[in-house]
């Protein structure tokens, strides 16, 4: 090997596929596919999920949303919780995709590109349960709701969904959102609709909280076994890490080894002399990160050619790297540059 490689192992994925899904039941599970499934190719995970029986995929936005219905095929619900603009919209539509629609603006053009394409939207409502990161105020709940049933009404749109974000900043936080979900809930049954999930919880308030599964859980990191930062490890959360990003060894010094992999495949340079990588070689010191190469410290016998696991889980996870600074181990796994190949087993 002469360049930086990630390896996935599908194997190891559809493994923690089942143990996501055995935790959250009875609720099902949404399977995240955002920033190309964290980094390990959107296709191929699709794909390897719907083998095992996924049933629902979660996509950023439309441009993903649309992808994923390539790779899911038609059975497959395919949620997308970000859209711009009525084109998008249209798009979304005419491949069958179920809209996160977060404010009363969006739901209108919803409406309208739903009526001029004589198709029924598939709508999910989100309540604002105080993260803020786009959704319906509380306080304009009822007249959003009253809005929706008229388009309902009007056959534009079908209401199947409500759902929302948690900030995860502390179990009372959680709680009094949890509150404000379930009142919204309430109201859009009470307004008529006939909702088929309801979906609050992610990766881990699923694992932590049953309360907060309802119907649907949307879980991304703990599928592809990363754990959250000052959370429970992964052996503990009964999931393995799928990604393991290997780097040559490219020159060999008395005081130094450089390895084939840099800030510009993804390497955050923040790493230098903060992170401790820890493959078969043993525990290794970053001591300054290049564009294309990094710079660790020497171990006995070290010669070019030889391969040093960057993170995976026989070594170093993302996690733990991320944890020395400051982040999450999602950010170190999307950062790898699409460039740096993807070698998959279990295909």
């Amino acid at each position: 090997m002469n360049e930086p490689e990630l390896r996935i192992d599908l194997d190891d994925f559809a493994a923690n596929l089942t143990v996501v899904r055995a935790h959250v039941a009875p609720a099902q599970l949404m399977l995240i596919v955002k920033d190309d499934a964290y980094g390990h190719g959107l296709e191929q995970i699709i794909r390897r999920a719907v083998v095992e029986g996924i049933g629902w995929f979660g996509a950023f936005d439309v441009r993903e949303s649309l992808r994923a219905r390539r790779a899911a095929g038609p059975r497959a619900r395919v949620f997308s919780w970000l859209t711009v603009g009525r084109d998008q919209i249209a798009d979304a539509l005419s491949s069958d995709i179920d809209l996160g629609v977060g404010d009363a603006e969006f739901l209108d053009d919803v409406a309208a590109v739903a009526g001029a394409s004589e198709e029924t939207a598939r709508v999910h409502l989100k309540i604002d349960t105080g993260l803020h990161r786009n959704g319906i105020r509380p306080e304009d709940w009822p007249m959003v709701v009253d809005r929706a049933r008229a388009f309902e009404r009007a056959g534009r749109i079908r209401v199947v969904g409500v759902w929302s974000h948690l900030a995860e900043a502390s179990d009372q936080e959680d709680d009094a959102a949890r509150g404000i979900f379930d009142e919204a809930v309430r109201a859009a049954e009470d307004a008529g609709f006939a909702l088929e999930v309801r979906h609050l919880a992610a990766s881990a308030a699923s694992f932590a909280r049953p309360q907060f599964r309802y119907d649907l859980v949307r879980v991304g990191a703990f599928c592809y076994g990363v754990r959250s930062a000052g959370g429970p490890a992964e052996a503990d959360l009964g999931v393995r890490p799928v990604a393991t990003l290997l780097a040559p060894v490219t020159h060999v010094a008395d005081h130094a080894v450089s390895i084939g992999v840099g800030a510009l495949h993804g390497l955050p340079s923040s790493l230098a002399r903060h992170a401790v990588l820890a493959p078969a070689q043993g525990r290794i010191a970053v001591e300054d990160i290049g564009p294309f190469h990094t710079t660790v410290s020497p171990w006995p016998h070290a010669a070019v050619g030889e391969d040093v696991t960057v993170f995976g889980p026989d070594a170093a996870s993302a996690t733990d790297l991320a944890e020395t600074i400051g982040t999450v181990g999602e950010e170190i796994l999307v950062r790898v540059s699409p460039l740096v190949p993807r070698v998959y087993r279990g295909e």
